[in-house]
């Protein structure tokens, strides 16, 4: 009870994390979760009206009964989502959540969050700065805390530079070269891609069917990574050496297009991709040293998950700290009479 007899309001708020291995849910308090998140393991539907909102629910609205009936909780202060794919298939969760979270759960504040947002929230808080996330594609976001910025993550074919899809290609690319005699090939880079694919005519027959393209180039990132380290007692490749120092500079341009314009900010590079080490790490300090004289890299305090319970906790507190849009970070208040 509060000091004037009044029932306290409830503390606790609800965090989402929709990806493509399922849902992640977890109950926090002042920031930080309360227990083990609960998995659901099977990704939501996505259809031609994009990701469904209702498929969603089906999986959320048990687990998170559950927990708050761990708890002992019956109250909610607020809510938050981050989905991947809610910038462009989003619809149906902007137009149904709101209304499904106020019905099923009693929650009347929701934060919805692309999930490059909930990335950025758990990697830098709401501090100023550029979250660059790299794996087998590439995408930066960055904040001056008035406005949301995000640069690439077009995909192998439109973009994703300096990902490890890029760099692969770029490595077998330097092998078919060293194969045909061609210059700008590697030896080193033909030999590896021999061990990994077999012999090199055979290799078109065996990539462009598959539908996991980006994922079999990015297979062979780390051959490049040891190539250009010269792993294994070799000498160090200089052909996979440049790949990496090409790739470091198109990371820092994608950090550059959404970095603040003044002062200075926090840069945290997340992903399997930056885990490669110090090949590709080397060239991307100096690259971005040179090119951002105001960007301090700082580790990530944590992953998208914490990032929803830092955006739920902000809501509920009425300090959301980070820039509201309509498509990267919206919030919703559900009236009584739902």
């Amino acid at each position: 009870m509060t000091a004037a007899g009044r029932p306290r309001p409830p503390s606790a708020v609800l965090a989402v994390d929709s990806g493509g291995s399922g849902l992640r849910v977890v109950l926090a308090s002042d920031g930080r979760a309360r227990s083990a998140p609960l998995t659901s393991g099977q990704p939501v539907r996505t259809g031609p009206g994009g990701i469904d909102a209702e498929h969603f629910l089906e999986q959320l609205v048990p687990m998170a009964r559950t927990l708050m009936a761990d708890a002992g909780i019956s109250e909610l202060a607020a809510a938050a989502v981050g989905a991947a794919g809610l910038f462009s298939l989003g619809d149906r969760l902007h137009a149904e959540l709101p209304d499904g979270f106020a019905r099923e759960l009693g929650v009347r504040r929701l934060a919805l969050a692309c999930d490059v947002v909930t990335a950025y929230a758990g990697a830098l808080d709401n501090r100023p700065g550029v979250v660059v996330a790299g794996g087998t594609g590439m995408i930066a976001t960055g904040t001056d805390l008035r406005d949301w910025r995000r640069a690439d993550g077009w995909g192998h074919l439109l973009g994703d530079c300096g990902g490890g899809a890029w760099i692969g290609r770029a490595g077998l690319d330097a092998a078919m070269r060293a194969f045909d005699g061609r210059r700008g090939g590697s030896a080193a880079l033909l030999a590896r891609a021999v061990e990994t694919f077999g012999e090199p005519e055979g290799l078109p027959g065996r990539l462009y069917p598959r539908t996991d393209r980006p994922a079999v180039l990015a297979s062979f990132a780390p051959s490049v990574a040891a190539c250009a380290s010269g792993a294994g007692g070799k000498e160090p490749d200089p052909v996979a050496a440049d790949i990496l120092r090409r790739a470091a500079a198109h990371i820092v341009d994608t950090t550059a297009a959404v970095a603040p314009a003044e002062g200075t900010f926090d840069v945290a590079f997340t992903g399997g991709l930056f885990k490669m080490g110090d090949p590709l790490l080397r060239p991307l300090t100096a690259e971005l040293s040179e090119r951002l004289p105001g960007a301090r890299r700082t580790a990530a305090d944590g992953d998208p998950l914490l990032g929803s319970v830092r955006i739920a906790t902000g809501l509920a507190a009425g300090n959301l700290g980070l820039p509201v849009d309509a498509r990267m970070l919206s919030v919703r208040t559900t009236p009584p009479d739902v």
